[in-house]
Protein backbone atom coordinates (compact mmCIF):
# COMPACT_ATOMS: atom_id res chain seq x y z
CA UNK A 1 0.00 0.00 0.00
CA UNK A 2 0.86 3.89 -0.71
CA UNK A 3 -0.54 6.45 0.99
CA UNK A 4 -0.58 9.61 -0.92
CA UNK A 5 -1.39 12.66 -0.08
CA UNK A 6 -0.70 16.83 -1.06
CA UNK A 7 1.05 18.16 2.36
CA UNK A 8 2.75 17.30 4.95
CA UNK A 9 -0.69 16.94 7.32
CA UNK A 10 -1.81 14.33 4.90
CA UNK A 11 1.55 11.87 5.57
CA UNK A 12 2.72 10.63 8.48
CA UNK A 13 6.25 11.99 9.47
CA UNK A 14 9.30 9.61 9.60
CA UNK A 15 9.24 9.86 13.46
CA UNK A 16 5.50 8.79 13.11
CA UNK A 17 5.83 6.37 11.26
CA UNK A 18 8.92 4.70 13.65
CA UNK A 19 6.27 4.77 16.05
CA UNK A 20 3.16 3.72 14.77
CA UNK A 21 4.14 1.11 12.06
CA UNK A 22 3.25 -2.67 12.68
CA UNK A 23 5.51 -5.23 12.71
CA UNK A 24 4.33 -6.05 9.38
CA UNK A 25 5.70 -2.44 7.88
CA UNK A 26 7.71 -4.16 5.06
CA UNK A 27 5.41 -6.54 4.05
CA UNK A 28 4.65 -6.41 -0.02
CA UNK A 29 2.90 -3.22 -1.69
CA UNK A 30 -0.90 -4.60 -2.52
CA UNK A 31 -2.24 -7.16 -3.61
CA UNK A 32 -4.00 -8.45 -6.78
CA UNK A 33 -3.63 -10.79 -10.26
CA UNK A 34 -4.19 -9.14 -13.51
CA UNK A 35 -3.36 -10.89 -16.77
CA UNK A 36 -3.72 -8.65 -20.43
CA UNK A 37 -4.21 -11.07 -23.37
CA UNK A 38 -4.47 -9.76 -27.25
CA UNK A 39 -5.75 -6.57 -28.09
CA UNK A 40 -7.89 -5.68 -25.12
CA UNK A 41 -8.40 -7.49 -22.53
CA UNK A 42 -12.00 -8.05 -21.85
CA UNK A 43 -12.54 -4.89 -23.70
CA UNK A 44 -10.16 -2.89 -21.28
CA UNK A 45 -8.13 -0.78 -23.79
CA UNK A 46 -4.99 -0.60 -22.82
CA UNK A 47 -3.01 1.78 -25.32
CA UNK A 48 1.06 1.54 -25.32
CA UNK A 49 1.19 4.68 -27.76
CA UNK A 50 3.32 7.02 -26.02
CA UNK A 51 4.24 5.11 -22.85
CA UNK A 52 6.88 5.70 -20.85
CA UNK A 53 9.56 2.40 -21.93
CA UNK A 54 10.76 1.57 -18.11
CA UNK A 55 7.88 2.59 -15.19
CA UNK A 56 9.28 5.18 -13.31
CA UNK A 57 8.60 4.80 -9.46
CA UNK A 58 5.72 7.03 -8.09
CA UNK A 59 6.75 10.17 -7.09
CA UNK A 60 4.54 10.86 -4.25
CA UNK A 61 4.51 11.64 -0.59
CA UNK A 62 3.86 8.08 0.26
CA UNK A 63 3.81 5.78 3.72
CA UNK A 64 4.46 2.46 3.32
CA UNK A 65 2.01 0.73 6.14
CA UNK A 66 0.75 -2.38 7.80
CA UNK A 67 -2.83 -3.50 8.13
CA UNK A 68 -4.81 -1.62 10.03
CA UNK A 69 -4.49 2.25 8.84
CA UNK A 70 -5.19 4.84 11.51
CA UNK A 71 -8.49 6.45 11.38
CA UNK A 72 -9.30 9.36 9.82
CA UNK A 73 -11.89 12.20 11.28
CA UNK A 74 -11.19 15.00 8.95
CA UNK A 75 -10.06 13.41 5.50
CA UNK A 76 -11.94 10.78 3.54
CA UNK A 77 -10.11 7.57 3.19
CA UNK A 78 -9.91 6.61 -0.94
CA UNK A 79 -8.58 3.19 -1.73
CA UNK A 80 -7.16 3.37 -5.48
CA UNK A 81 -6.48 -0.07 -6.89
CA UNK A 82 -3.93 -0.68 -9.74
CA UNK A 83 -1.46 -2.65 -10.89
CA UNK A 84 2.15 -1.70 -9.80
CA UNK A 85 4.07 -5.01 -10.39
CA UNK A 86 3.54 -7.43 -13.68
CA UNK A 87 2.74 -6.68 -17.10
CA UNK A 88 0.63 -3.37 -16.31
CA UNK A 89 2.53 -1.83 -14.25
CA UNK A 90 3.43 1.14 -16.15
CA UNK A 91 0.08 2.02 -16.82
CA UNK A 92 -1.04 1.58 -13.41
CA UNK A 93 2.01 4.04 -12.07
CA UNK A 94 0.97 6.44 -14.67
CA UNK A 95 -2.89 6.42 -13.14
CA UNK A 96 -1.38 6.62 -9.47
CA UNK A 97 0.78 9.51 -10.49
CA UNK A 98 -1.69 11.56 -12.28
CA UNK A 99 -3.92 10.88 -9.22
CA UNK A 100 -0.97 12.78 -7.26
CA UNK A 101 -0.94 16.12 -9.73
CA UNK A 102 -4.66 16.01 -9.12
CA UNK A 103 -4.40 15.72 -5.85
CA UNK A 104 -1.52 18.85 -5.45
CA UNK A 105 -3.62 20.58 -8.10
CA UNK A 106 -6.70 20.54 -6.00
CA UNK A 107 -5.06 21.63 -2.92
CA UNK A 108 -7.41 19.58 -1.29
CA UNK A 109 -6.68 18.41 2.36
CA UNK A 110 -9.90 16.58 2.98
CA UNK A 111 -9.03 13.59 0.13
CA UNK A 112 -6.44 10.93 1.77
CA UNK A 113 -5.94 8.02 -1.03
CA UNK A 114 -4.09 4.59 -0.64
CA UNK A 115 -2.83 2.88 -3.26
CA UNK A 116 -3.17 -1.16 -3.80
CA UNK A 117 -1.33 -3.19 -6.04
CA UNK A 118 -3.60 -5.41 -7.78
CA UNK A 119 -1.21 -7.53 -9.46
CA UNK A 120 -1.31 -10.42 -7.28
CA UNK A 121 -5.08 -10.50 -6.23
CA UNK A 122 -7.69 -8.11 -7.12
CA UNK A 123 -9.62 -9.56 -5.03
CA UNK A 124 -7.63 -9.74 -1.85
CA UNK A 125 -6.63 -6.13 -2.62
CA UNK A 126 -10.40 -4.71 -2.32
CA UNK A 127 -10.66 -6.84 0.73
CA UNK A 128 -7.48 -5.22 2.17
CA UNK A 129 -9.10 -1.62 1.26
CA UNK A 130 -11.93 -2.51 3.44
CA UNK A 131 -10.85 -3.29 6.12
CA UNK A 132 -8.27 -0.34 6.08
CA UNK A 133 -11.40 1.84 5.81
CA UNK A 134 -11.96 3.33 2.54
CA UNK A 135 -15.11 4.53 1.65
CA UNK A 136 -14.29 5.05 -2.34
CA UNK A 137 -12.51 2.74 -4.44
CA UNK A 138 -10.89 3.92 -7.73
CA UNK A 139 -10.52 1.39 -9.98
CA UNK A 140 -9.20 -0.95 -10.88
CA UNK A 141 -7.98 -1.16 -14.37
CA UNK A 142 -9.17 -4.72 -16.14
CA UNK A 143 -12.88 -5.87 -16.24
CA UNK A 144 -11.69 -8.87 -14.81
CA UNK A 145 -10.42 -7.32 -11.94
CA UNK A 146 -13.65 -5.02 -11.89
CA UNK A 147 -15.56 -8.35 -11.55
CA UNK A 148 -13.34 -9.83 -8.85
CA UNK A 149 -13.56 -6.63 -6.76
CA UNK A 150 -17.26 -6.01 -7.10
CA UNK A 151 -18.92 -8.16 -4.73
CA UNK A 152 -16.34 -7.50 -1.80
CA UNK A 153 -17.02 -3.60 -2.83
CA UNK A 154 -20.86 -3.69 -2.52
CA UNK A 155 -21.03 -5.91 0.85
CA UNK A 156 -19.31 -3.34 2.02
CA UNK A 157 -21.42 -0.41 0.60
CA UNK A 158 -18.67 0.78 -1.16
CA UNK A 159 -18.87 2.13 -4.91
CA UNK A 160 -16.18 1.21 -7.41
CA UNK A 161 -14.80 3.90 -9.61
CA UNK A 162 -13.72 1.86 -12.30
CA UNK A 163 -10.96 2.75 -15.56
CA UNK A 164 -12.22 -0.03 -17.29
CA UNK A 165 -14.47 0.66 -20.53
CA UNK A 166 -16.48 -2.26 -20.70
CA UNK A 167 -20.01 -1.86 -20.10
CA UNK A 168 -21.03 -5.84 -18.83
CA UNK A 169 -19.29 -5.06 -16.00
CA UNK A 170 -21.04 -1.16 -15.34
CA UNK A 171 -23.89 -1.08 -12.38
CA UNK A 172 -25.05 -2.35 -9.01
CA UNK A 173 -22.39 -0.12 -7.20
CA UNK A 174 -19.85 -0.05 -10.15
CA UNK A 175 -19.45 3.34 -12.49
CA UNK A 176 -16.80 2.71 -15.16
CA UNK A 177 -14.87 5.90 -16.66
CA UNK A 178 -13.54 4.14 -19.60
CA UNK A 179 -13.98 5.29 -22.62
CA UNK A 180 -16.42 3.73 -24.37
CA UNK A 181 -16.21 2.28 -28.32
CA UNK A 182 -19.68 2.89 -29.15
CA UNK A 183 -20.20 6.13 -28.28
CA UNK A 184 -17.26 6.82 -30.20
CA UNK A 185 -19.26 5.17 -32.75
CA UNK A 186 -22.26 7.08 -32.69
CA UNK A 187 -20.69 10.60 -32.33
CA UNK A 188 -18.91 10.12 -35.97
CA UNK A 189 -21.64 8.14 -37.57
CA UNK A 190 -24.26 10.87 -36.27
CA UNK A 191 -21.57 13.94 -37.67
CA UNK A 192 -21.22 12.14 -41.05
CA UNK A 193 -24.94 11.25 -41.77
CA UNK A 194 -26.11 15.23 -40.84
CA UNK A 195 -23.08 16.08 -43.67
CA UNK A 196 -25.60 13.75 -45.94
CA UNK A 197 -23.78 10.62 -45.94
CA UNK A 198 -26.63 8.51 -46.42
CA UNK A 199 -25.26 4.31 -47.21
CA UNK A 200 -22.62 2.92 -44.54
CA UNK A 201 -19.96 0.16 -44.34
CA UNK A 202 -18.13 -1.17 -41.75
CA UNK A 203 -14.71 -3.13 -41.07
CA UNK A 204 -13.75 -5.00 -37.91
CA UNK A 205 -11.95 -6.95 -35.98
CA UNK A 206 -13.14 -10.09 -34.99
CA UNK A 207 -12.68 -9.33 -30.82
CA UNK A 208 -14.66 -7.88 -28.40
CA UNK A 209 -13.74 -4.31 -29.70
CA UNK A 210 -14.93 -5.33 -32.63
CA UNK A 211 -18.10 -6.61 -31.90
CA UNK A 212 -19.31 -3.99 -30.06
CA UNK A 213 -18.29 -0.94 -32.53
CA UNK A 214 -20.09 -3.32 -34.97
CA UNK A 215 -23.41 -3.63 -32.70
CA UNK A 216 -22.86 0.69 -31.89
CA UNK A 217 -22.43 0.86 -35.97
CA UNK A 218 -25.72 -1.01 -36.98
CA UNK A 219 -27.64 1.05 -34.14
CA UNK A 220 -25.99 4.27 -34.87
CA UNK A 221 -26.88 4.52 -38.62
CA UNK A 222 -30.40 3.28 -37.65
CA UNK A 223 -30.93 6.45 -35.51
CA UNK A 224 -29.21 8.54 -37.78
CA UNK A 225 -31.77 7.41 -40.26
CA UNK A 226 -28.60 5.95 -42.56
CA UNK A 227 -28.39 2.61 -44.72
CA UNK A 228 -26.45 0.05 -43.86
CA UNK A 229 -24.82 -1.64 -46.58
CA UNK A 230 -22.22 -4.07 -45.50
CA UNK A 231 -19.90 -4.68 -42.40
CA UNK A 232 -17.32 -7.37 -43.03
CA UNK A 233 -14.76 -8.27 -40.29
CA UNK A 234 -11.50 -10.48 -39.86
CA UNK A 235 -9.11 -12.02 -37.95
CA UNK A 236 -5.89 -10.07 -36.61
CA UNK A 237 -3.62 -10.97 -39.52
CA UNK A 238 -2.64 -8.70 -42.54
CA UNK A 239 -4.55 -11.31 -45.24
CA UNK A 240 -7.11 -11.14 -43.55
CA UNK A 241 -7.50 -7.68 -43.23
CA UNK A 242 -6.87 -7.25 -46.79
CA UNK A 243 -9.11 -9.78 -47.85
CA UNK A 244 -12.25 -8.36 -46.26
CA UNK A 245 -11.37 -4.41 -46.77
CA UNK A 246 -11.48 -6.19 -50.77
CA UNK A 247 -15.20 -7.94 -49.66
CA UNK A 248 -15.92 -4.55 -48.53
CA UNK A 249 -15.03 -2.47 -50.99
CA UNK A 250 -17.46 -4.92 -53.75
CA UNK A 251 -20.21 -4.66 -51.67
CA UNK A 252 -21.82 -1.83 -53.23
CA UNK A 253 -21.88 1.90 -53.13
CA UNK A 254 -21.24 3.31 -49.82
CA UNK A 255 -20.82 7.39 -49.10
CA UNK A 256 -18.77 6.28 -45.89
CA UNK A 257 -17.11 3.57 -44.62
CA UNK A 258 -16.02 3.36 -40.90
CA UNK A 259 -12.40 1.05 -39.73
CA UNK A 260 -13.07 -0.05 -36.06
CA UNK A 261 -9.40 -0.62 -35.53
CA UNK A 262 -6.02 0.66 -34.87
CA UNK A 263 -4.46 3.28 -37.32
CA UNK A 264 -1.99 0.73 -38.36
CA UNK A 265 -4.49 -1.60 -39.85
CA UNK A 266 -6.71 1.84 -40.73
CA UNK A 267 -3.55 2.79 -43.45
CA UNK A 268 -3.60 -0.92 -44.78
CA UNK A 269 -6.85 -1.13 -45.74
CA UNK A 270 -8.19 2.32 -46.80
CA UNK A 271 -6.38 2.22 -50.39
CA UNK A 272 -7.87 -0.94 -50.74
CA UNK A 273 -11.44 0.40 -49.88
CA UNK A 274 -11.23 3.76 -52.23
CA UNK A 275 -9.92 1.63 -54.53
CA UNK A 276 -13.61 0.81 -55.93
CA UNK A 277 -14.45 4.46 -55.23
CA UNK A 278 -13.76 7.71 -52.76
CA UNK A 279 -15.44 7.20 -49.56
CA UNK A 280 -15.39 9.31 -46.41
CA UNK A 281 -13.32 7.36 -44.27
CA UNK A 282 -14.35 6.93 -40.49
CA UNK A 283 -12.33 5.92 -37.17
CA UNK A 284 -12.95 5.68 -33.38
CA UNK A 285 -11.24 6.87 -30.48
CA UNK A 286 -8.69 4.25 -31.37
CA UNK A 287 -7.12 6.88 -33.68
CA UNK A 288 -6.83 9.68 -31.05
CA UNK A 289 -2.98 9.10 -30.45
CA UNK A 290 -1.52 7.95 -33.32
CA UNK A 291 0.54 10.67 -34.96
CA UNK A 292 1.70 8.11 -37.78
CA UNK A 293 -1.84 8.82 -39.51
CA UNK A 294 -1.27 12.07 -40.05
CA UNK A 295 1.59 10.90 -42.34
CA UNK A 296 -0.56 9.19 -44.57
CA UNK A 297 -1.41 10.68 -47.91
CA UNK A 298 -4.34 8.04 -47.91
CA UNK A 299 -5.48 8.68 -44.50
CA UNK A 300 -5.99 12.84 -45.14
CA UNK A 301 -9.88 13.84 -44.93
CA UNK A 302 -10.63 10.76 -42.33
CA UNK A 303 -12.81 11.95 -39.67
CA UNK A 304 -12.48 10.25 -35.97
CA UNK A 305 -14.71 10.93 -32.71
CA UNK A 306 -12.52 11.18 -29.48
CA UNK A 307 -12.59 13.10 -26.39
CA UNK A 308 -10.37 16.21 -26.53
CA UNK A 309 -6.78 16.29 -25.94
CA UNK A 310 -6.23 20.16 -25.14
CA UNK A 311 -6.33 19.77 -21.23
CA UNK A 312 -4.56 16.45 -22.10
CA UNK A 313 -1.88 18.34 -23.64
CA UNK A 314 -1.40 20.38 -20.66
CA UNK A 315 -1.69 17.48 -18.17
CA UNK A 316 1.00 15.44 -20.29
CA UNK A 317 3.48 18.09 -19.82
CA UNK A 318 3.29 19.13 -16.23
CA UNK A 319 3.46 15.11 -15.86
CA UNK A 320 6.88 15.05 -18.02
CA UNK A 321 8.08 17.81 -15.74
CA UNK A 322 7.15 16.53 -12.29
CA UNK A 323 7.89 12.39 -13.43
CA UNK A 324 10.81 12.66 -16.18
CA UNK A 325 8.22 10.07 -18.69
CA UNK A 326 5.30 10.83 -21.03
CA UNK A 327 2.11 9.19 -19.55
CA UNK A 328 -0.24 6.63 -20.52
CA UNK A 329 -3.32 8.37 -22.21
CA UNK A 330 -5.50 6.54 -19.43
CA UNK A 331 -3.68 8.85 -17.00
CA UNK A 332 -6.21 11.19 -17.15
CA UNK A 333 -9.08 8.40 -15.82
CA UNK A 334 -6.95 8.89 -12.69
CA UNK A 335 -6.69 12.74 -12.53
CA UNK A 336 -10.83 12.94 -13.39
CA UNK A 337 -11.39 10.30 -10.74
CA UNK A 338 -9.45 12.55 -7.99
CA UNK A 339 -11.27 15.83 -9.35
CA UNK A 340 -14.56 13.83 -9.26
CA UNK A 341 -13.85 12.77 -5.45
CA UNK A 342 -12.76 16.45 -4.62
CA UNK A 343 -16.13 18.01 -5.70
CA UNK A 344 -18.19 15.73 -4.21
CA UNK A 345 -16.01 15.62 -0.65
CA UNK A 346 -17.21 19.38 -0.06
CA UNK A 347 -20.33 17.85 1.38
CA UNK A 348 -19.33 14.23 2.36
CA UNK A 349 -18.61 13.64 5.82
CA UNK A 350 -15.55 11.91 6.67
CA UNK A 351 -15.83 8.27 7.87
CA UNK A 352 -19.64 8.10 6.57
CA UNK A 353 -20.75 6.09 3.63
CA UNK A 354 -20.11 7.74 -0.11
CA UNK A 355 -22.74 9.45 -1.44
CA UNK A 356 -23.50 7.18 -4.31
CA UNK A 357 -26.53 9.52 -5.63
CA UNK A 358 -24.04 12.58 -6.16
CA UNK A 359 -22.91 10.42 -9.01
CA UNK A 360 -25.94 10.51 -10.85
CA UNK A 361 -25.73 14.33 -11.00
CA UNK A 362 -27.59 15.16 -14.01
CA UNK A 363 -24.96 18.47 -14.92
CA UNK A 364 -22.13 15.58 -14.51
CA UNK A 365 -18.68 16.41 -14.02
CA UNK A 366 -15.59 18.00 -15.84
CA UNK A 367 -12.16 16.81 -15.88
CA UNK A 368 -9.09 16.52 -18.51
CA UNK A 369 -11.34 14.38 -20.94
CA UNK A 370 -14.17 16.92 -20.96
CA UNK A 371 -17.44 16.82 -19.35
CA UNK A 372 -18.99 13.50 -18.67
CA UNK A 373 -21.67 12.11 -16.45
CA UNK A 374 -22.67 8.53 -15.37
CA UNK A 375 -26.02 7.26 -16.88
CA UNK A 376 -28.35 4.88 -14.46
CA UNK A 377 -26.52 1.95 -15.59
CA UNK A 378 -23.13 2.79 -14.26
CA UNK A 379 -21.59 4.01 -17.62
CA UNK A 380 -19.65 7.15 -18.28
CA UNK A 381 -20.82 8.90 -20.77
CA UNK A 382 -18.76 11.69 -22.47
CA UNK A 383 -18.77 14.72 -24.71
CA UNK A 384 -16.55 13.98 -27.81
CA UNK A 385 -15.52 15.87 -30.49
CA UNK A 386 -14.69 15.20 -34.23
CA UNK A 387 -11.50 15.65 -35.75
CA UNK A 388 -9.85 15.64 -39.28
CA UNK A 389 -6.78 14.16 -40.81
CA UNK A 390 -4.90 16.23 -42.58
CA UNK A 391 -1.04 16.34 -43.40
CA UNK A 392 0.02 18.05 -40.65
CA UNK A 393 -2.02 16.53 -37.86
CA UNK A 394 -5.74 16.52 -36.39
CA UNK A 395 -7.98 19.62 -36.87
CA UNK A 396 -10.79 19.52 -34.58
CA UNK A 397 -14.22 20.24 -36.90
CA UNK A 398 -16.77 20.02 -34.56
CA UNK A 399 -15.91 20.96 -31.29
CA UNK A 400 -17.17 18.46 -27.78
CA UNK A 401 -20.26 20.09 -25.89
CA UNK A 402 -19.27 22.04 -23.25
CA UNK A 403 -22.54 21.34 -21.00
CA UNK A 404 -25.56 19.06 -21.10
Amino acid sequence: MVESGMTPKMAETAAERQANASPRRQMLRGLGVIAMAGFLAACQVVPKTGGPATPPPPETPTDNVGPGLPTDTDRHRVALLVPQTGPNADVGTAIANATTLALLDSRTERVRITTYDTALGAAAAARQAVADGNKLILGPLLSEDVSAVAPIARGAKIPVLSFSNDTSVAGNGVFIMGFVPGQSVERVVAFSRAKGHQRFGALVPKNVYGDRSAAAFRAAVAEAGGTLVAVESYDRSATALSGAARRLANAGAMDAVLIADSGGNAIRAVPVIKGAGERQILGTELWNTDAALAGNAAMRGAWFASVSDGLYGQLATKYRTRFGRAPYRLASLGYDSVLLTVRIARDWKPGSNFPVNRLLAADGFGGIDGIFRFSNRGIAERALEVSEIGAGGFRVIDPAPTKW
